[in-house]
């Protein structure tokens, strides 16, 4: 055991946000390893960023199970087996039950291409561009069982510019996902994240992983 936190991701596409955590993993005194990779989809890019880094990249096949519970249930006894104590959303796209939700309580993150509240769900980017704001960005959140409404970890903004497009837009906030995510599981794996009712903040002084 290398005394880092342990850290399951679940991507089901490209994987980007993933390899962004596995870089920072890399770091000299990053205190957080990723353990496993799993992807409901067998020929997710994902799994092949995985397999590059050593990690072990597991297929789970929704079809092998009867219902989203089963799959959830599946999907909580791979992450247990491996060991996980922080899991990590990195383009999931299947819905996550109330009970997988609530059986990681805490221990359950997201990032999300806007700044939330604002533009919750898919096509964050063109729903900023749709509405005209000025501003857009990307969140670090906890994952509760509502759809983006999780406790907040950490934000940062991107300018909307004039011409932008949709891709545009997208790629300008993935530079700060790829960015806010790493360090928002560096804070907790350092126990210097502190969660009282929707408020997270950050501990100066440190605490116990």
């Amino acid at each position: 055991m290398s005394g880092r936190l342990r850290v399951g991701v679940l991507a089901s596409g490209r994987g980007s946000n993933l390899q962004a955590l596995l870089d920072a993993c890399r770091q000299p005194g990053f205190p957080a390893e990723v353990v496993v990779v799993v992807s409901d989809r067998e020929a997710a890019p994902a799994l092949a960023r995985a397999a590059a880094a050593g990690v072990p990249a597991v297929f789970l096949n929704p079809k092998d199970h009867a219902d989203r519970a089963g799959y959830d249930a599946a999907l909580l006894g791979c992450l247990a087996g491996h060991g996980v104590e922080l899991t990590c959303l990195a383009g999931f796209m299947r819905i996550l039950g109330p009970a997988f939700v609530r059986a990681l309580s805490g221990r359950l993150m997201n990032v999300h291409p806007s700044l939330l509240p604002a533009f919750p769900g898919l096509a964050a980017q063109r729903q900023a561009l749709e509405h005209g704001v000025k501003v857009a960005g990307a969140t670090v959140h906890f994952v509760d069982e509502g759809v983006d409404t999780g406790p907040i970890i950490a934000q940062s903004g991107v300018p909307v510019l004039d011409g932008d497009s949709e891709a545009s837009l997208a790629a300008r906030i993935l530079v700060e996902e790829h960015r806010i995510y790493p360090e928002a599981v560096r804070l907790f794996a350092l126990g210097r994240l502190r969660v009282a009712g929707r408020r997270v903040t950050i501990d100066t002084e440190g605490g116990s992983p």
